[in-house]
């Protein structure tokens, strides 16, 4: 292996083009909800509760398969989790374009999630085993902005197409990605461990017995708790929130591809403000302090037209601009034989925050409660904010550490 590779290498690629599947897939959802749920003979409240539902279903998924891909990739290697990860996603999705009810809708939701939870974490493991300590946050940070990317694909499919003809595109995307993967090799850190059969690799359960194991894994998820507040709830149900404001016409799609372009922008400035810092907490602690303006603006501010109130949407993307930053966290935090365990259960789990996030922020709007979506975020928004920065208040910093080590076990 070459002790300083191409920033532009094979992993990155693969990873980044991976990461892109699962954010293209990640969204659509949230562009053919109303569509896709009104085709199968819902309307009204429905199309709010079951979306929850759905979204919800997919997020089980993703909590199943971070634990499922994570050990895995720990045990077999990272490159093998690429090969099955998208195999399975791409059968799910194909399945979802032929979805008659709401029961196998939601199956096949979940499957997708339980699929596409091994994409980001495998990669961004794989990335910063290749790479050098002075590469491997640029590495990770070509993944995020690529991937990210993926939601503005779906933005622009979502118009031209049939919601089931977007589910099958998805799968297709999925099928050409894992016969690029087929070039990709496993990284030389693992490659190591695995011949050392005394080194306990992917116990899930290691990650429990010890309260500096389990201190560094509940952080790496509870920092990125608010991103999942902001886009599962202030950006998927903008349309509720817009007429909360007064306005009409606000559409999903048109939130949601904003948000995604202001998370590319800020994934871009963390990634390398991070570099020039030679920091990753700093970074993450300056970019969580401008979601909670961003949030109260959003929340708090009067918008008199809805291209005002869709610009809000931008600089809340831009705010939670630190999930490079933040997946790149959970990856250096551990040894190589649970790297790919925290790695990848990691941003599911923080994913998999949007379930009670979600039960939460359904629950205080009802109208025996606080009857106010505005006042059920702030509620909610509040909540997932302090547990982020209570989460990375003392965590550790590890932008210059040496990822060619083992936990003990």
């Amino acid at each position: 292996m070459s002790s300083s590779p191409r920033l532009l290498n094979a992993a990155v690629i693969v990873a980044a083009l991976g990461y892109f599947v699962d954010i293209y897939d990640l969204l659509l959802f949230g562009f053919v909800r109303v569509k896709s749920l009104t085709a199968l003979g819902f309307s009204g409240q429905d199309l709010t509760d079951k979306g929850l539902s759905l979204q919800n279903w997919q997020m089980f998924g993703m909590l199943a398969g971070g634990i499922l891909w994570g050990v895995l990739g720990d045990k077999k290697g990272r490159v093998k989790v690429l090969y099955f990860s998208i195999a399975l996603y791409s059968v799910a999705n194909i399945l979802n374009g032929f979805a008659n009810g709401f029961t196998d809708y939601a199956l096949y939701r979940f499957l997708a999630g339980v699929g596409l939870a091994g994409e980001l974490g495998a990669g961004i493991t794989l990335v910063a085993e290749v790479l050098p300590k002075n590469k491997r946050g640029l590495g990770t940070m070509l993944v995020a902005t690529i991937g990210l990317s993926g939601a503005l694909l779906a933005w622009g499919i979502d118009k031209m197409f049939d919601w089931r003809i977007c589910y099958f595109i998805g799968g297709g995307l999925g099928i050409l990605l894992l016969l690029i993967r087929i070039s990709v090799s496993e990284s030389g850190i693992f490659q190591q461990v695995q011949t050392k059969s005394h080194i306990s690799r992917g116990n899930f359960m290691a990650l429990f017995t010890s309260w500096d194991r389990l201190s560094r894994f509940l952080r790496c998820i509870f920092i990125g708790t608010s991103t999942w507040f902001v886009v599962g709830v202030l950006i998927f149900f903008s349309p509720e929130f817009g007429k909360a404001k007064g306005l009409d016409g606000v559409l999903a799609g048109n939130a949601i591809a904003l948000c995604y372009t202001g998370l590319i922008l800020g994934d871009l400035a963390s990634g390398l403000l991070s570099q020039y810092l030679r920091s990753r907490v700093k970074v993450m602690m300056a970019f969580l302090v401008l979601d909670v303006i961003a949030v109260a603006i959003y929340l708090g501010m009067p918008f008199n037209t809805v291209a005002a109130f869709y610009t809000c949407h931008f600089f809340l993307g831009i705010s939670v601009g630190f999930w490079v930053i933040f997946v790149t966290i959970g990856a250096e935090q551990f040894g190589t034989n649970l790297r790919s365990t925290v790695a990848t259960s990691v941003p599911n789990f923080a994913r998999g925050m949007q379930v009670p996030i979600n039960e939460a922020f359904k629950y205080l709007k009802q109208p025996a409660v606080l009857g106010s979506v505005i006042s059920a975020a702030w509620i909610v928004g509040s909540v997932c904010l302090a547990i982020a920065f209570i989460a990375l208040w003392g965590l550790k910093e590890t932008f210059d550490t040496d990822l060619d080590y083992v936990e003990e076990v």
